[in-house]
């Protein structure tokens, strides 16, 4: 339930970019209406110098604009249902939408019939007054962290578009939908990075909620283990605003924490080994500032973060959980899949039950330690990926991209293994290749993340 209008206190944005806030205040004073704003993104997407046909699969397009001149009506009355009423956002291809067949950006599934009903995350949207204007391109069933793919195309990253930078995936067109102003929020899934690493790639923030805060209900599963509903945005008041509204909460103001005091973990296992030079030096600088700023920099051994690469040696949760809601349908459609992603949900196929029943007990284990030690702490700071995004020409070598992929996924795996909620922010300068700070906290932190993620979210930003 999202009530009253105190979150309109953000500070205006880029008028190209503006945050929900912004946005929010602009519908209220009448300086703009819900059918101004999805004409524009509506614009923005049929722009043939942009990314519209492959960040978006389909584009809601009069039911977009029906939705936004019922918003205006009902505005008029004042009886518009949140202050975001009217606001346009994307759907990640993962989501059921009532009407129309969910295909999670593969073709194995164009026999599908039309969902029923919406997913209880768009439904929570929509009654919020959101205009939903389309479905995003994805990774294929959202397997892997990079955004390619062969199906629908590749929307390109923000950054260098003459040269062609891979978006992040596996949320890929929601990332770029927002960057590029053909919507101004994303719904994405993130089971090991796929809200995160898009939004690190694109210059947005991207949170990964605790998991039980969204129900999965109405969304293609990757592991029902591991996979948390969030949102993309422009900022971290805008991802909170979200986050309410899709766990079905009161929208209330993010009150900044001060950075002095706070006691940020920085763990040196596993989250800084084999991190590239633009990814060291802009977490460096982010460090140096917070510091200066009056954070307490503690640099941390973390042990139990060397359980999980061994736990997903054989394709742990995600092979095994992807390979039970797959093995009828890859056998009969198995020939249209991308290779890449056929191959690691087979993975699955080979893994006992009782290797399984293993995973589980490990994890728990792992949860409980990880809690034990990350709890003193007022959160746990680290790259969001160990690498800037590669080009995607680049990623036409099958090793290339594994290793890429790997990296891309690491540090955001750690939290979802963990059982934990975090954030990415931007952490580059301008001109440098967008990268993201990620702060993360144990389960159930998710309104200490977003406090302390907002009141350093300007420091960050280089």
């Amino acid at each position: 339930m999202v009530r009253g209008h105190r979150c309109l206190s953000e500070a205006q944005a880029m008028t190209d970019h503006p945050t929900l806030a912004a946005l929010a205040a602009d519908l209220a004073s009448g300086r703009t209406t819900s059918r101004k704003l999805v004409e524009a993104c509506l614009a923005k997407i049929d722009d043939p110098a942009g990314e519209g046909p492959r960040a978006f699969m389909h584009v809601d397009r009069e039911a977009a604009l029906t939705a936004a001149d019922a918003m205006d009506k009902l505005r008029a009355i004042k009886a518009e249902p949140s202050p975001f009423a009217g606001i346009p956002v994307s759907i990640k291809d993962l989501f059921d939408i009532k009407g129309q067949v969910t295909r999670a950006g593969s073709r194995a599934l164009d026999d599908n019939p039309p969902a029923e009903a919406d997913a209880p995350a768009v439904a929570r949207l929509r009654r919020a007054g959101f205009v939903v204007i389309g479905r995003t391109n994805m990774t294929e069933f959202a397997y892997s962290g990079i955004g390619i793919n062969p199906h629908y195309g590749t929307p390109k990253s923000v950054y260098r578009r003459d040269v062609g930078y891979v978006p992040g995936g596996s949320s890929s067109g929601a990332a770029v939908s927002v960057a590029d102003a053909m919507a101004h929020a994303a719904l994405g899934t993130d089971t090991g990075g796929s809200c995160r690493i898009p939004a690190a790639n694109n210059g947005l923030v991207g949170y990964k909620p605790s998991q039980q805060r969204v129900p999965l209900d109405g969304a293609v599963p990757l592991s029902f283990s591991l996979d948390s509903i969030g949102p993309l945005a422009r900022s971290v008041a805008c991802c909170a605003a979200l986050d309410a509204v899709l766990a079905d909460q009161p929208v209330v103001p993010v009150a900044p924490r001060p950075i002095k005091g706070l006691r940020l973990a920085v763990p040196t296992t596993v989250a800084l080994d084999d991190l590239d030079e633009a990814v060291s030096a802009a977490f460096a600088r982010a460090l140096e500032a917070l510091s200066a700023a009056g954070a307490i920099i503690e640099k941390i051994e973390v042990p139990e973060f060397n359980d999980v690469a061994p736990m997903s040696a054989k394709g742990g949760f995600t092979a095994a959980e992807s390979y039970a809601w797959h093995r009828y349908l890859i056998v009969a459609h198995g020939d249209v899949y991308d290779p890449r992603v056929r191959e690691r949900i087979l993975r699955g196929e080979a893994l006992s039950a009782a290797e399984y029943v293993d995973l589980i007990g490990a994890r728990k284990s792992l949860i409980a330690r990880a809690a034990a030690r990350l709890s003193p702490y007022d959160a746990v700071a680290m790259p969001t990926t160990a690498i800037a995004a590669p080009t995607i020409a680049e990623l036409a070598d099958d090793k290339a991209f594994t290793r890429a992929n790997l990296l891309a996924l690491r540090n955001c795996t750690l939290i979802n293994m963990i059982d934990g909620c975090a954030i990415s922010l931007p952490m580059h300068r301008t001109g440098e290749p967008p990268l993201g700070l990620m702060l993360a906290g144990v389960n159930g932190a998710d309104r200490d993340v977003f406090e302390i993620a907002a009141g350093l979210e300007k420091v960050v930003r280089g």
